[in-house]
């Protein structure tokens, strides 16, 4: 369960933290859905503005057809009656009568035809057969104010198609705007559920009443946040157990390992003991930390004075170094946990001479060894994951875990580097390691830990207090 819960949160962390691959240009959604619907609505107006120019255009030419017919059956009236031509642009066997109309004359039938010239002119041909065997037709053309109505046509339907695309954009710049934000909120909800904030929940991030596939997406979000929740916690809780059950039988251990004869054996077994007791000891740390509800009790210190007090208790051969001293608001008895942990880490797995520097309120503790694996300097510190296998077997990767947890109580940073030469290329080896605790400026800070000020009123406990610092 162990394995799976820390891959799932990993897995949530690196999807919701780390920038995807791209190719090619990046896009809001808002600009996609604009583009999209301005491409449909230019496609829709200009088939609509097609079909109307044509429909416009055929019910004229019925019109001017009709027009045409019902002159040449007046014309062909008047000829029969008076035996001569009396009617304007009436004509007996026209050499330009159209071929296809010239056939349905020599059928015996009236009828009309539409043809263009060369120069786009349109003419309206109409013809009837004569009793005496030639053939009467009369040819006019589209009238200027046909031709004017389908200009003005034309250009309603132009201003129409420009007004439907501006229009279909802004409505997808407004939808795809509002689908964008929503989107961006529960993103920005993930990545602080992926951080380990355990009270966001991205449904109640993105808001809104609409409910579409954005709130089955945050629902499942969360539903997926809460279940992993809960198996961190029962992992937590599994390992504070059994860790608080083996206290009492190493205790005992250790106990009965002293009353051994002196020797080597009995040293051996003393020193197993104390490893066993000190493992214990961490696991149930990590537990407590894992929880969130460790408590900082928070002490004005001279930061500086501080690091040169406590690095010389613990180890006097390590180099401090007070670049420019500063006054701290911070748990003395956690800093403390940080700074030993780092020193310890730097004493196992790199090389002296380990240097402590205090810039303000950056804390500095390198070493001169093969630097950090390049697994932690992706992820940061896993417990029970000493990293490369130069440093296999050495430690069980509870150090700097538990140096993370503290400075996450304290509101502060902890991040690792590796020194290299300047210049050079990723694979060449490291010329030392480097972790860096970044104090807060205003403590407490929003980091989800629950900082205990100290009672300013009693002047003695606030002596005590910096005494105990």
């Amino acid at each position: 369960m162990r394995g799976f819960c820390r891959a799932a949160r990993e897995n949530l962390r690196r999807l919701t933290t780390t920038p995807l691959r791209r190719t090619g240009i990046r896009t809001g959604l808002r600009w996609k859905l604009s583009a999209a619907i301005a491409l449909v609505g230019a496609l829709i107006a200009v088939a609509l503005s097609l079909v109307v120019h044509n429909a416009a255009r055929v019910s004229m030419l019925d019109n001017a057809r009709d027009l045409a017919d019902d002159r040449v059956m007046i014309a062909q009236r008047n000829y029969e009656l008076s035996g001569r031509l009396n009617f304007p642009n009436a004509q007996i066997d026209d050499p330009g009568l159209p071929a296809e109309l010239r056939r349905k004359m020599e059928a015996g039938r009236r009828a009309t035809y539409v043809s263009e010239r060369p120069n786009g002119v349109t003419d309206i041909w109409a013809a009837v057969p004569l009793k005496d065997g030639h053939v009467m037709s009369l040819r006019s053309g589209l009238t200027d104010r046909s031709a004017d109505i389908l200009k003005d046509l034309d250009q309603a339907l132009v201003i129409g198609s420009i007004a439907v695309v501006l229009g279909g954009s802004a409505l997808g710049v407004l939808i795809g705007g509002h689908l964008s934000r929503r989107l961006r909120k529960a993103a920005t909800a993930a990545n602080e559920v992926a951080k380990g904030e355990p009270d966001v929940r991205v449904r109640d991030a993105i808001g809104g009443v609409v409910r579409d596939e954005t709130d089955d997406l945050a629902s499942a979000v969360d539903a997926m946040a809460d279940a992993l929740q809960q198996r961190l916690e029962a992992e937590r809780r599994v390992t504070a157990d059994i860790a608080h059950e083996l206290r009492t039988p190493v205790t005992g251990l250790l106990t009965a390992a002293e009353l051994l004869p002196p020797g080597r054996p009995t040293e051996l077994v003393l020193d197993r003991a104390k490893a066993m007791r000190t493992l214990v000891e961490d696991v149930l740390e990590v537990a407590r930390l894992d929880g969130a509800s460790e408590r900082a009790e928070l002490q004005d210190i001279m930061l500086g004075d501080f690091v040169t007090r406590r690095v010389a208790a613990k180890d006097p051969d390590v180099e401090v170094r007070v670049i420019h001293e500063s006054e701290v608001t911070t748990d003395p008895r956690r800093l403390e946990r940080v700074l030993f942990n780092l020193l310890a880490n730097a004493a196992r797995h790199g090389r002296p001479p380990v240097e402590v520097s205090v810039e303000g309120r950056v804390i500095r503790v390198r070493d001169h060894g093969t630097g950090f694996p390049e697994d932690l300097l992706a992820d940061g510190p896993s417990r029970f994951r000493t990293g490369s296998s130069d440093r296999a077997g050495r430690g069980h990767g509870l150090g700097l875990t538990i140096a993370a947890g503290q400075a996450r109580v304290l509101g502060a940073r902890l991040t690792f580097r590796n020194v290299r030469p300047v210049g050079a290329p990723g694979h060449v080896q490291a010329e030392g390691a480097v972790a860096v605790l970044w104090l807060p400026e205003h403590a407490p800070t929003n980091t989800g830990s629950y900082p205990m000020l100290p009672d300013r009123s009693s002047p003695s406990q606030d002596m005590s207090s910096r005494g105990a610092s």
